[in-house]
This record gives structure tokens, C-alpha cells and sequence, in this order.
């Protein structure tokens, strides 16, 4: 009797553990991430969150000839809110906002609207023309402007007598305020003018078909299509021109040089803020001017948002 042979079952052996590669991997591209973000985030505490943190603690003190720094808790703060010369410097630059950032950006979407369509001659040249006073430095355009404002030499002077209008004073106490807005218009309608053109090119081309399909003219899609599509952009330049108009700095201190009786020590809110901790050496109370001036900012910012995305919400419903 023959015995077969016996038949030897080989278990499978157990599976190897799973390679953690992917994990390994991942963890090393987020460590790569933080070590590239970690030098701007080194910068922007240093140069941002350590000195709004020193200004917020200086603006609690009140240096006293007599016992040195003291804490004052808020009055500092209290003391800006009823100073004159802060209010009226407030007030100056809100009608400074009232009065030539609707201007500068009602020309800065009338030459993107003209650039966008396509029709006119040398595009490129015009963008480059137009965009190029916000590549002057403020200082250099402050200068260039207070010489043609000059009432003895400026060529705007000479001009007008030499027709026989007389020598325009656009330095003096009354007209300073607009001689300013000028400068600040000169120097950023183009940049306004790239945010708002740079929007437009990104619209489907599909709707403006659409609108002549329809029958609408240039002027019709100008309104009814192009600028509610770059709404977002306008309400961007409005919050940068809020920003930029109550920190303005470098026109007033220059044009104080050429203009002493029409630009005084508290002419703007920054200005002001920078002859009470340079000149006037009152550093707890110019760091709470600071600190009003930002909170101020803020809030009007925020307001104007708000109300742009009310206006949204009612006519999406009305829609």
C-alpha cells in the first residue's frame, strides 16, 4: 500500500507594515511651508505688532516734569477727543474725502472703462502714461507741484500774468486744501486705474455678447454690465483712498516749507500726530492720537463695507 506524499501548506507570512512615506513626505513639504512664511511673519511682528504694542502702552502714560512717566490710564484718549486742533484736523480730512476721492475715481473708472473697450489708439502707452505719477515718490511729486503752485517763479504764475490774469495764489490758507487734493488726484488716478482695469479684463466676454445681443450700447453694458461686475474693485479703491486720505503725511509736511500760514502744525491727524512726538516731545499723547486716528479708520472702513454689501443684499432680493 503506497502513502502519498503529505502535501506541506506554507502560511502566508505577514504583511510588511504599511511605508509611511506620505506622511513623511507631508510633513516635510508643511515644514518647508512654515520655514518660508516664518521670515515675513518675523518681520511683521517686529516691524507691526511689537510697536503697536509699545504705542498702545506709551499712550497709558503722562510724562510729568516731576516724577517722570506716570500712568494715566485713558486720559490721554480723553484728552484728544476734546482737542480742537485733532477734531479740526479730522474734519479737514473728511471734507478732503467728500470732495476728491469721488474725483480721482470717477476719472479712474472713466479711463478704464475707455481703455476696456478697446477702441482706443496706443492702449498700452495711455496705461503707461497714466499709471506713471504713481511711480514719482510723494516727496519728489510734492516738490514738482509746490514749484508750479510758486507764486514768484512757479511757470503757472508766469503764465497767467503773462495772459493777464494775475498771479494765482494756490498756496494761501483758502486754497491750500484744494492745491493738495490736486497732488493726491495727479498722483493716483492711474494706480486706481490698474485695480479697476485689471477687474474688467476679467469678466466673461460672454456677457457683453450677450448685452448686444440685446441691443445695448457702450455706454448701456458700461453701466448695467461692467460696473456692477467690478464692484468688489471700486469698494477695494474706496477703503484704500479712506486709508490713504486721514494718513496723509508727506504733502502737508513739505508744502509746509513754501506754505508756513496755510499749513499748520495740525493741518492732518499723521502731521499732527508727528509734530506732537518729534517737535513738541508729548509721546504718551501722540501715540493715542495714533491710536484714535487707526480705530477711526477702521470703523468709517467698515462702515462703508458694510453698506456696499446691504446695497448688494437688497438688490440681489429685488432681483
Amino acid at each position: 500500500m503506497s502513502h502519498s506524499p503529505a502535501l506541506t501548506v506554507e502560511r502566508p507570512s505577514a504583511a510588511p507594515p504599511p511605508m509611511r512615506h506620505g506622511s513623511s513626505t507631508k510633513r516635510k513639504q508643511n515644514i518647508a511651508a512654515y520655514l518660508f512664511v516664518l521670515p515675513f511673519f518675523v518681520v511683521f511682528v517686529a516691524m507691526l505688532v511689537v510697536p503697536l504694542v509699545y504705542s498702545g502702552y506709551l499712550s497709558l502714560f503722562e510724562s510729568k516734569l516731576i516724577g517722570g512717566d506716570a500712568f494715566a490710564g485713558l486720559a490721554n484718549y480723553v484728552r484728544a477727543l476734546q482737542d480742537s486742533a485733532f477734531l479740526a484736523s479730522i474734519g479737514r480730512m473728511g471734507l478732503f474725502f467728500v470732495i476728491q476721492v469721488p474725483i480721482m475715481l470717477g476719472l479712474a473708472l472713466f479711463l478704464a472703462l475707455a481703455l476696456d473697450t478697446g477702441r482706443a489708439r496706443g492702449s498700452k502707452g495711455v496705461r503707461l502714461l497714466v499709471f506713471m505719477p504713481y511711480a514719482v515718490p510723494a516727496v519728489v511729486a510734492t516738490l514738482m507741484w509746490g514749484y508750479l503752485y510758486g507764486p514768484d517763479f512757479g511757470p503757472i504764475a508766469q503764465v497767467a500774468r503773462a495772459v493777464g490774469f494775475g498771479t494765482p495764489d494756490f498756496l494761501s490758507p483758502v486754497n491750500i486744501l484744494g492745491s493738495m487734493m490736486n497732488i493726491v488726484t495727479w498722483e493716483f488716478v492711474g494706480y486706481n486705474m490698474i485695480i479697476m482695469y485689471a477687474a474688467l479684463r476679467s469678466i466673461p466676454g460672454e456677457l457683453y455678447e450677450a448685452a448686444e445681443i440685446d441691443g445695448a450700447g457702450q455706454f448701456r453694458i458700461a453701466w448695467s454690465v461692467k460696473i456692477p461686475a467690478i464692484r468688489p474693485a471700486i469698494l477695494l479703491t474706496v477703503i484704500f483712498s479712506i486709508i490713504g486720505t486721514f494718513q496723509l503725511f508727506a504733502e502737508p509736511s513739505l508744502l509746509n516749507a513754501i506754505a508756513p500760514d496755510a499749513i499748520t502744525n495740525s493741518f492732518t491727524p499723521n502731521y499732527y500726530a508727528y509734530n506732537l512726538a518729534f517737535i513738541n516731545q508729548e509721546l504718551n499723547y501722540a501715540a493715542a492720537i495714533a491710536f484714535l486716528l487707526g480705530l477711526f479708520i477702521a470703523i468709517v472702513s467698515y462702515i462703508v463695507q458694510l453698506s456696499s454689501q446691504r446695497r448688494e443684499r437688497r438688490e440681489r432680493s429685488a432681483s
